[in-house]
Parts: C-alpha cells; structure tokens; sequence
C-alpha cells in the first residue's frame, strides 16, 4: 500500500496505526464513542470496502491468492466506482479495455502455474 506525502490518514483507535502519525497526518476516530468525528470523517467507506472484498472471495472468487490480492481489490474499486452504471455499458467498457490492449504478463496463463508447496 502506498500513502501520497501530504496525504491525511483517518484510521480507528487500533494500537498498529501508532506509527502513521510519525510520517502523515493522522486522525482518529473511536468507535466506542462515535461513528464520526468533529469534522465529519469516519472509516466507515473503508471498513464497507473491506466488508465487501471479504464477501466477494466467498460469493465471487470463492478464494484469493496472496500474490494476487492487489488485483482483486482493483476489480473491487472498479466494481464500486462503476456500480450505478448499467451492465451493458459496464460490458461494452470492459471489452474495449481488452481490445485496445496488450497481452497481459500478470494474467496470462496464471491458472497453468505451478503452485508453491
């Protein structure tokens, strides 16, 4: 995961987020208190993010790969962004993205690789 300097992180009150606030802006929210803080942010987007990319590898993909979960949580993002789009123009978006581009070297033959023991 990456962080853009300048960027301000909202995080809940976990001990593990300590540490950002030596490098970013860092704002907290305690849940046990409120659901958003002076100010109007809140983690709730980003909890709802990771709510639905759990569900997803039960309903959707059924399991995902360590090496691969930066690509599942893209597919998720373009899910969540596109998703009052229709499905056709969502298809027709999909389709022109895979003609108008190059053979991909991550995805090709990945199903044919050999699984580490």
């Amino acid at each position: 995961m990456f962080i853009a300097p300048g960027s301000i992180v909202h995080t809940d009150e976990a001990r593990e987020y300590n540490q950002i606030s030596a490098y970013f802006d860092h704002r907290r929210i305690n849940h046990s208190v409120a659901y958003s803080a002076k100010g109007g942010f809140s983690t709730n987007w980003a909890e709802s993010f990771f709510a639905r990319m759990r569900r997803s590898e039960f309903g959707v993909h059924h399991s995902i790969a360590g090496p691969y979960l930066a690509a599942y949580a893209a597919e998720n993002s373009w899910r969540e962004d596109n998703r009052r789009v229709p499905n056709g123009e969502q298809f027709l978006s999909i389709a022109a993205a895979g003609l108008h581009h190059p053979v991909s070297r991550q995805w090709k033959g990945y199903w044919q690789r050999r699984k580490a023991a």
